[in-house]
């Protein structure tokens, strides 16, 4: 082979590698869940590209790829393999995301939840679209956590931006006048 050819030919067959050195089939839980994860993430770079230059969310939604590509790594590796120190977890992420959906929250007029349909403008639409595939990630990383430990973190990480992506669904409507497309008032269960 070439140099700069990425193709290797070890996973012709079906399996691929995993953090560790090992390899697993390529429906396996794990990789299920990294490709879910690696799609949000191809997701965000999609939506970056259709804002403005210099707008407001674009140091915010690249932290969070960077943040994603580093969360990949620790899917990628089995708990019973050493996780690498260099690869920093989410933790402080989580926190920082919260903070962000608040002062989305204080900037809203109508701070009223409803289901929503889908759409507004292209930026809007393409919130909703990150969310869903964050959501499918979320599922395909319980899965995989039924079969080996996922790092809570991670878990949170990946719940906590599908919200923010709903938020800013609903900041990006508004900041245009769109009306949005309520289908009907979101009430959720609490914690008592």
């Amino acid at each position: 082979m070439g140099k700069g050819i990425i193709s290797t030919r070890a996973g012709d067959k079906g399996r691929t590698g995993v953090g560790g050195g090992g390899r697993v089939d390529k429906d396996d839980a794990r990789i299920e869940a990294l490709g879910d994860l690696d799609e949000t993430n191809s997701v965000i770079g999609v939506l970056r590209s259709l804002l403005p230059a210099e707008h407001d969310w674009e140091e915010g939604l690249r932290r969070i790829q960077t943040e994603m590509m580093n969360l990949m790594g620790h899917v990628a590796t089995p708990s019973d393999v050493e996780r690498p120190q260099s690869i920093p977890l989410p933790d402080e992420a989580v926190v920082w995301m919260e903070d962000w959906m608040q002062k989305i929250e204080d900037s809203l007029a109508d701070t009223t939840e409803y289901f929503l349909l889908p759409g507004g403008n292209q930026i809007s639409a393409q919130c909703h679209i990150v969310r869903t595939v964050a959501r499918r990630a979320e599922r395909r990383l319980v899965t995989l956590n039924k079969a080996d430990p996922v790092v809570p973190s991670v878990l949170k990480f990946v719940n906590r931006l599908s919200d923010l992506m709903f938020k800013l669904a609903r900041q990006e409507t508004h900041r245009k006048g769109l009306t949005e497309n309520r289908w009907r008032l979101f009430k959720p269960e609490r914690n008592k």
